[in-house]
């Protein structure tokens, strides 16, 4: 597709101002996943069973799905700048908050300050990529944020785990604050929040006030099928990694399948590096086939059940390694199913809903995370620590989350068409200067030739329902 009248340019300016955001987003995911590499010593620093520790995520987690919808229409009102900025402060002070803690409750405190400040930075960085990249780079951008979100998970597993066992707890997450502080510099100095001549329309607020204001964004969005389809692909696809890779993988890998801590921190690392190499490969094929979406979402979710099933299943209760090593690279393909939630909201809203439609799809799979971290939690307690008992709960939210996709699907697909025809130039009509017998009838196929195709209304899958932001 290309771009339109009023896409923004990209270029290298684009990029730098993008970098510029990821880089707060890479740092939050570093601080957002320490955890998941310390879970054991959590528990031995603060005297707490498996359902405690499952709070230290699961309160995280909360703050962060409860504040996408705020910071949705913050993004919206106040503009990217202001709450990207307001989150590298939140963040930083949450982790630094984490290495002093002396108790359980102040660490819980600074765990949720963590998650406030990390709620705000991944729609931030996804409204970059639409206020600075045409709408055909959409899905790719979306993608490459979520790559580098991915990346900050491997220095988690590959870089702060040596460290705190090198260390200690306290200055191990002490010095990994200070990587908030350095990229607070460049945002403050030289984020922009969109190109010079693309300044976004403003959003009508004058008429109805503040309250009017959000009422109207969250009806609206909420009111759009596709926003509702991205909700639940996000929820049904991201939470089997994110669970996997922010608490319990772990443990899970050492207590359950009896695996020495090297060779499980291998294992994470694995399911990081596929992360990035399928994000890759899905921005590609979506940005190039849109009618790709729903398959790649069915296909990862269906894939994760049966590797799921064959790890939990299999007998002994140690599964071989090539099994374990095969979960993990296909657990890799559900943080890049996740983001194709964005690519069925996005469409789906103008510029200046963006945000918030945002907000509510991600919101999505940090509610099923949440929901499994607790859950896994109180079983494990529950049942003496039997891993494949607790892990059954994937599968209950899988089908949940499958479901309403299915639900959903037609609708959405149906209005992102409509939109598509709608907002699709009109080819120009050239004047008639001959007969019209004489075209028509060089129209029509002689005998043995192939037939031409019909014309259709429907436009292209690559550009169904593509707005320009």
């Amino acid at each position: 597709m290309s771009a339109g009248p009023q896409d923004p340019p990209g270029g290298g300016k684009a990029v730098a101002v993008w970098c510029i955001g990821v880089a707060v987003y890479f740092v939050a995911v570093i601080f957002r996943t320490s955890l998941g590499v310390a879970g054991l010593e959590a528990a031995d620093r603060f005297h707490v069973g498996a359902s405690a520790l499952a709070s230290f995520s699961l309160l995280q987690l909360l703050v962060y799905a409860g504040m996408q919808i705020p910071v949705g229409l913050m993004v919206d009102r106040l503009g990217t700048k202001k709450v990207l900025t307001l989150g590298a402060v939140l963040f930083t002070a949450g982790q630094l908050g984490f290495a002093l803690s002396p108790s359980y409750e102040m660490a819980l405190a600074a765990r949720a300050l963590l998650g406030c400040g990390d709620a705000m930075t991944f729609i931030s960085v996804l409204r970059l990529g639409t206020r600075w990249f045409p709408a055909r780079r959409g899905p790719l951008m979306a993608q490459l944020a979520g790559l580098v979100g991915m990346a900050g998970n491997l220095v988690s597993t590959l870089v702060l785990a040596p460290v705190l066992h090198g260390v200690g707890w306290t200055a191990a997450f002490a010095g990994s604050a200070a990587a908030g502080l350095v990229v607070l510099v460049p945002l403050v100095l030289f984020l922009r929040d969109h190109p010079e001549g693309h300044e976004p329309e403003p959003p009508p607020r004058a008429r109805t006030g503040a309250a009017g204001f959000v009422r109207r964004q969250i009806k609206e969005s909420w009111s759009e099928p596709g926003t509702r389809l991205g909700l639940w692909v996000h929820f049904t696809t991201q939470f089997p990694a994110m669970v996997f890779l922010l608490l319990w993988g772990m443990p899970f890998l050492i207590e359950a399948q009896g695996l020495t801590r090297s060779t499980a921190g291998g294992l994470l690392t694995l399911v990081v590096a596929s992360n990035m190499a399928l994000g890759l490969v899905y921005g590609q094929i979506i940005g190039r086939r849109q009618a790709a979406r729903i398959p790649l979402v069915l296909g990862t979710v269906g894939l994760t059940a049966l590797l799921w099933g064959a790890v939990l299943a299999y007998p002994g209760g140690h599964a071989p390694m090539w099994l374990l090593i095969t979960l993990c690279l296909v657990l890799g393909g559900c943080g890049p199913a996740s983001m194709i939630g964005f690519d069925f909201a996005r469409p789906a809203n103008p510029p200046e809903r963006q945000g918030t439609a945002s907000g509510i799809t991600n919101m999505g799979g940090f509610i099923a995370s949440m929901t499994t971290l607790l859950t896994v939690g109180l079983l494990l307690d529950a049942t003496g620590d039997d891993y494949r008992i607790a892990f059954s709960a994937v599968f209950v939210l899988e089908a949940l989350g499958v479901s309403r996709i299915l639900g959903l699907r037609w609708r959405a697909l149906a209005r992102e068409a409509d939109r598509g025809r709608a907002t699709a130039p009109a080819r120009p009509t050239a004047p008639v200067t001959a007969p019209v017998t004489a075209p028509a009838a060089a129209r029509v196929p002689g005998p043995g030739a192939e037939p031409q195709p019909r014309p259709t209304a429907c436009p292209l899958p690559e550009t169904a329902g593509r707005e320009t932001p």
